[in-house]
């Protein structure tokens, strides 16, 4: 069976001493995607010299509303301190779609046709970066700029994966430029 890849989580902050995480949670799914025996695949944060290249989950409970987590590759606080910021990606089956009907793997997102609400082309949806309130899609225009846009549904109203596009509700500065407004300040 074909699997593709999907971000799950992100480390945070230690918790006691024993090598305990926090996990700021990016799935739909954390008692499944952090079940204990799974192997998660990590991604360090820019400027990371960590050798981790995997995480095995040891042991997970929840503290309110926090998910904790220890790796039996972190032992201790100091471990947990050096792992702060690292991505944790698992793998599903290709054909697989979140419980959610408004929540989207990245792998189907990128690549759609990105339209304004009165139907006219934005670009294309080449990206997503996945920020600490929300994320953003990354919209490259026919010009070949770069915009992000927050995936939230006063932004992005309509996804349509069938039709292979996404609606933005877009703004002058948003996707397309600032008009130029001739004034030399």
């Amino acid at each position: 069976m074909e699997t593709i890849e999907v971000l799950v989580g992100r480390i945070g902050k230690p918790h006691g001493l024993r090598g305990d995480v926090t996990v700021d949670v990016r799935t739909d799914e954390p008692d499944r995607r952090f079940a204990v025996g799974s192997v998660l695949r990590v991604e360090a944060p820019r400027g990371s010299h960590s050798p981790l290249r995997s995480l095995t989950v040891a042991a997970t409970k929840w503290h309110q509303s926090v998910l904790l987590v220890r790796f039996e590759e972190i032992p201790d606080r100091n471990a947990a301190e050096a792992a702060r910021g690292i991505l944790l990606h698992a793998d599903i089956p290709a054909d697989a779609t979140p419980d959610d009907p408004d929540e989207f793997y990245d792998h189907q997102l990128i690549g759609l046709a990105a339209y304004d609400v009165s139907g006219a082309a934005l670009g294309e949806v080449t990206g997503l970066v996945h920020g600490g309130a929300q994320d953003l899609l990354t919209v490259r225009t026919p010009d070949g700029r770069d915009a992000l846009v927050p995936f939230v549904k006063a932004l992005v109203p309509e996804v349509d994966l069938a039709g292979r596009r996404v609606v933005i509700a877009d703004r002058p500065g948003l996707v397309t430029p600032l008009p130029e407004d001739g004034d030399d300040h």
